[in-house]
């Protein structure tokens, strides 16, 4: 199964780091230029800190998430850090300050150092005022973080950190009452509270590998590989492409190994149908019944992309804004890549602020086909 947090990253596509961008003399040419230019096209604040840029026709150097408007390509020179840039003879913008110390660094550094403080302190009560003392500030600064950097709170963090650690229990054949205790839960009515909406079966059942659940299943020929679509009495509960039946069953079998697994074309057919005519360009919307699992946060994701309309597209920041969360866009791409069901839930359709595609869970092949069918059907 793909490492949500890997695909997240993948997703965004966030993630420029200082040390694969070429060191060059501020001449523009560098070999990474093209990739620090699209960083400063997104305004990408990820990049700040590993690079500034220049404008010669201003004498004036930015940090990448710069708001001032953007210059010329030919304008503009690149040094690893403002003392080059100063040296050159450019002055600091007076809007983004990037001479100062990064207010976005620091919140994010506050921000991970309270989730590896969670990780390692789980089996003890965790309040906005623990934290806080813990890590020498205030429990609003500890929260304001949490929002700003990941768009949930800390208490949605230490729930989801704790059910993880309980799967990974469960998993290991730990009985269920160490489970509960060794992740904090104080009562075992708590995490049976949580178990049918992160689990979808109680602790017991999912020890058990999902022992008395059945998963009806199968997988179909498409124009852009195998698709598999799996579906419990309830509804949809997964969907995939990939090239093979072998590795699309495994993924099933390794959430769910005692799981009855069923391969039933009779009872998938109406959903296949529907999602066949989605790829062909002849149905434009999916409406199929779900059943999956998702926080409030991931939830209200899913529910923006649904609303994005067909043969069109939205960046990770305009899916954030759009939820009420404009500072959350790491979250945004945090919760595509969970989508277990892509397609009827269309996370393809979000690509990052340049235009670059981005990742994709299926591929990036698939998803360039995807959007380029929608639009030629939506302008038909």
């Amino acid at each position: 199964m793909l490492n949500v947090q890997e695909a997240a990253k993948q997703e965004a596509g966030v993630a420029i780091r200082a040390d694969r961008v070429q060191t060059h003399n501020g001449s523009g040419g560098g070999p990474g230029d093209e990739q620090r230019w699209r960083a400063v096209l997104a305004r990408d604040a990820a990049a700040d800190g590993t690079f500034v840029f220049a404008v010669r026709s201003t004498g004036v150097y930015c940090r990448p998430s710069c708001p001032a408007r953007r210059p010329q390509r030919d304008r503009v020179r690149f040094f690893r850090e403002p003392a080059q840039a100063a040296r050159a003879g450019y002055r600091p913008c007076r809007r983004c300050r990037p001479d100062a110390p990064a207010g976005r660094d620091e919140t994010a550094a506050l921000a991970q150092r309270a989730c590896r403080f969670i990780e390692t302190h789980l089996d003890e009560p965790l309040s906005l005022e623990r934290l806080g003392a813990a890590l020498g500030c205030g429990p609003q600064q500890v929260r304001c973080a949490f929002a700003r950097v990941l768009g949930l709170s800390p208490k949605r963090y230490v729930d989801a950190c704790r059910l993880d650690l309980v799967k990974a229990r469960l998993r290991a054949q730990a009985a269920v009452t160490t489970a509960l205790y060794d992740a904090g839960y104080g009562s075992s009515s708590r995490l049976y509270e949580r178990a049918a909406r992160r689990l979808g079966m109680t602790p017991a059942a999912y020890r058990r590998g999902g022992a008395g659940a059945t998963i009806r299943y199968t997988t179909v020929a498409t124009p852009l590989g195998r698709l598999l679509v799996g579906r419990t009495d309830r509804g949809v509960c997964a969907v995939s492409l990939g090239d093979s039946d072998t590795r699309h069953a495994a993924a099933l079998r390794a959430e769910y190994p005692a799981a009855r697994l069923v391969r039933d074309s009779r009872a998938l057919a109406p959903a296949v149908r529907s999602i066949l005519g989605y790829l062909d360009g002849r149905e434009m919307h999916l409406d199929l019944p779900l059943d999956i699992r998702a926080t409030a946060f991931q939830g209200r994701v899913w529910d923006a992309l649904r609303a994005i309309p067909y043969g069109t597209t939205r960046s990770y920041s305009d899916v954030a804004r759009a939820i009420g969360r404009p500072s959350a866009v790491r979250a945004v791409a945090q919760a595509c890549a969970a989508n277990p069901v892509p397609l009827v839930i269309p996370c393809h359709r979000v690509i990052r602020n340049n235009g670059d595609l981005g990742g994709y869970r299926l591929g990036l092949a698939r998803k360039r086909a995807l959007l380029e069918r929608e639009r030629t059907a939506a302008a038909r």
